[in-house]
């Protein structure tokens, strides 16, 4: 028999599928690429900017050191995106979300959590409404 015609054979650690090149840091004039949108240093200044600013005071009552224990415990627990897994795809987890929330008279309770992917995340809170709201149209 000859060689296997359309099989490459790679050797150990080779073969791998290349990662997403990486941007700029997108906080004026930082030169740092990231994975991500910020670099390390701006992501936490931008967190604490959305929690200063963005936030209002009472969800951030809501959102205290209980909730991260919650959070993580049930991350631990629930390492891949349910939305995903019950697709059959394996998604690490990013958020835990309420399926009920806070301002709904959700509670931190595990029955009203579930893990999920940035994108599972963004996609139910398109879907609802309350996070990415239309933008104003104005008129001539």
């Amino acid at each position: 028999m000859g060689k296997p015609v359309g099989l490459l054979l790679c050797k150990k650690g080779k073969g791998k599928m290349p990662k997403k090149p990486k941007r700029p840091c997108s906080y004026p004039g930082c030169p740092r690429l990231t994975d991500g949108r910020f670099c390390l240093e701006h992501e936490k200044q931008e967190n604490k900017r959305y929690e200063q600013y963005d936030r209002s005071p009472e969800v951030k009552k809501r959102y205290g050191r209980v909730w991260k224990r919650i959070r993580d415990s049930y991350a631990k627990e629930h390492p891949l995106c349910e939305k995903c897994l019950e697709q059959g795809v394996y998604r690490a987890m990013e958020e835990v979300h309420h399926r009920l929330p806070l301002a709904e008279g959700g509670t931190h309770d595990r029955k009203n959590l579930i893990s999920l992917c940035k994108s599972c995340h963004a996609t139910i809170h398109a879907e609802r409404g309350d996070r990415w709201k239309p933008k104003p149209k104005y008129y001539r």
